[in-house]
């Protein structure tokens, strides 16, 4: 599940009206002026919240005669409930490297001033290096992708590659062209003694 859809469902949640207008559309299909004059909101509120949901798609809608219903998506609000904790398991499915392995790596792909010789096409090892850029980053800052670039092209040309390759293997999330930090709890690789 890409982060990006898992932040803006979470945050579509993150509201008390839509919660209810979930609780409500959970009992059956409603039309919009049902929905207003259950919750004591006006249609247009009505409207505003069931096109967040509907753009999240935890609502679908569909005309009867003159009215359009609203229907609960279920089986999307389940699966999107429970991507965090696949997502979780995802994580945890991190490749387990020794520090001698880290170091073998390191001094295989890069060069004597920090450089990166070649993006390794072994997963475990492009983790490595990806680990060894990530670590270079500022934790808890926001970051243009012009910034993320031009940091990435310090140490290799493929700036496009390896930014995809950030936010793949957790090292880094993005919204709205910012890139931030994921913590190291997130990131596919982890070290063993």
């Amino acid at each position: 599940m890409q982060l990006d859809r898992l932040i803006t469902f979470h945050k579509t949640l993150g509201d008390k009206t839509r919660l209810r207008i979930i609780a409500l559309l959970n009992s059956g299909p409603l039309h919009g002026q049902a929905i207003a004059g259950k919750l004591a909101l006006t249609p247009a509120t009505i409207s505003h919240h069931l096109t967040k949901l509907r753009d999240c798609g935890l609502v679908y809608e569909r005309r009867e005669k003159n009215s359009v219903y609203y229907h609960l998506d279920e089986k999307k609000l389940l699966q999107m409930s429970q991507a965090v904790i696949k997502m979780g398991d995802e994580t945890m499915d991190k490749q387990l490297v020794t520090i001698e392995e880290k170091n073998k790596v390191l001094q295989n792909f890069l060069t004597t001033d920090g450089k990166i010789k070649t993006l390794p096409a072994q997963r475990k090892k492009k983790l490595i290096i990806l680990d060894y850029l990530a670590r270079k980053l500022e934790k808890g800052r926001l970051y243009e992708e012009k910034e993320v670039n031009e940091f990435i092209k310090q140490f290799h040309e493929d700036f496009a590659t390896i930014r995809r390759e950030f936010i793949m293997c957790y090292f880094m999330t993005r919204e709205n062209n910012k890139y931030e930090m994921n913590p190291e709890e997130m990131w596919k690789i982890g070290y063993s003694n």
